[in-house]
């Protein structure tokens, strides 16, 4: 509820409370001025019992109010039950002095809180008779004539009383039904607060254990192209230099010479290129969509394949660990296309697309058979299995296209988490 409806119960309240004393005192004050309009002595000493009355009851029900300020506006059977004795005051009163018609009007402010369902509109029509007799001529009417006009103001009274009710009453629904409504709003939106508090922790509990992943990833990988790369070379370049020991032959010394050198040359290249991996040195400088352009026209000049990249949608400046990860994807796709494809053409495309970030890399090269993966490039070690592993990480997905003969499609899909600012 808002602090203007409260404020708007709160002088109804005191309406219905210190209303009655007003009217009462008002009609009073008139009654005295036309005190000649009251039989006397008789009717004076009457009309003085019963507003004594009237005000001995104004007091009780004060206090009987005051004791239940839990119920609020909710019908009571004293509530009535000060209905109906008013009701009989007030007329009684109006008999004597039609003056006091203004404190039988009070019945029309609080037949609403006071009487219980329908009976609310028996209320505003008996509190109509006194006010309609008093402005008619007194009662009981003396003529036909008096009759027609006190039956005229007393329905008329009644009508738009009624009336007056009805549109109270649709306010005070429509007013209820708007605070339930915003009491609502108020709880959805206290949930829907703590649903993205709670999103935000577990968010950045995700990027942490992502970077602690990714560090344990980082170390497989070297692990494997180590063994797979450098270890070789050198297991290699070991061999070659035994043959040149044990051979009297110096042509074939020199052959396998210049192979061991070849062989060491090689293993330098991969330790740089393993090194270069370890940290995306890319990203230090520029944005993500700058890194890709760079690596990809770095490989194209480095393997003779024509390679484009291509940025479409809105480019926006990504998480870091979302960036690393899509470099990362991209520098492992050009490796194996190197490596196995024997493509003469690639293309990597970059795409914002609403609340996600696609990566694709696509080539015309020999292809291969997704199924038919060896499995420990399915279950484990580097490679696909490892963009996979590294998009997924970043609650992203991966998927390959291939056959034989017919090229290669990876695509990534990851959430678009912008730069902390």
């Amino acid at each position: 509820m808002t602090v203007r409806d409260t404020q708007i119960d709160w002088r109804w309240e005191q309406l219905h409370l210190w209303g009655p004393y007003g009217m009462l005192g008002i009609s009073v004050v008139l009654g005295v001025i036309a005190a000649d309009l009251t039989p006397r002595p008789a009717g004076w000493y009457a009309a003085g019992a019963l507003v004594v009355a009237a005000l001995a009851l104004q007091l009780w029900w004060h206090v009987t109010r005051h004791r239940r300020p839990n119920r609020g506006r909710i019908p009571t059977p004293a509530g009535t039950a000060y209905y109906v004795v008013r009701w009989a005051l007030a007329f009684a009163l109006t008999g004597l002095n039609p003056f006091f018609a203004f404190y039988a009007a009070t019945g029309y402010m609080d037949s609403d809180e006071l009487l219980p369902g329908r009976w609310r509109r028996v209320g505003l029509f008996v509190s109509a008779v006194p006010v309609a007799g008093a402005q008619s001529g007194g009662l009981p009417p003396k003529n036909l004539g008096q009759w027609a006009v006190f039956t005229a103001l007393l329905f008329f009274q009644f009508a738009l009383q009624a009336v007056i009710a009805h549109l109270t009453e649709e306010d005070s629904r429509r007013s209820h039904e708007r605070a339930a409504t915003i009491t609502e709003l108020e709880r959805t939106n206290a949930a829907l607060q703590q649903a993205l508090d709670e999103n935000a922790a577990l968010h950045a509990q995700l990027l942490v254990q992502a970077r602690e992943a990714g560090v344990a990833d980082e170390r497989r990988r070297l692990a494997a192209e180590i063994h797979d790369t450098i270890a070789q070379g050198l297991a290699g370049i070991i061999a070659q230099l035994q043959v040149v020991l044990n051979t009297p032959d110096a042509d074939a010394a020199r052959e396998h010479t210049v192979r061991a050198l070849d062989l060491a040359r090689h293993s330098l290249g991969e330790a740089r290129r393993s090194v270069h991996n370890l940290a995306p040195v890319a990203l230090a400088d520029a944005g993500l969509p700058e890194a890709l352009k760079s690596t990809v026209a770095e490989w194209g000049e480095r393997t003779g394949v024509r390679a484009e990249f291509t940025v479409t949608g809105i480019a926006e400046h990504l998480h870091d660990e979302v960036s690393a990860t899509l470099l990362r994807i991209t520098q492992e796709a050009l490796s194996n296309a190197a490596r196995h494809a024997h493509a003469h053409r690639l293309g990597v495309t970059l795409t914002f697309l609403g609340d996600e970030v696609i990566l694709d890399i696509r080539d015309d090269g020999r292809g291969f058979d997704p199924l038919a993966l060896p499995a420990r490039t399915r279950t484990g070690g580097f490679g696909l299995d490892g963009m996979r592993t590294r998009a997924e990480r970043i609650a992203g997905s991966f998927t390959i296209e291939s056959e034989p003969a017919h090229g290669t499609a990876l695509s990534a899909r990851v959430p678009l988490v912008p730069h902390d600012r």
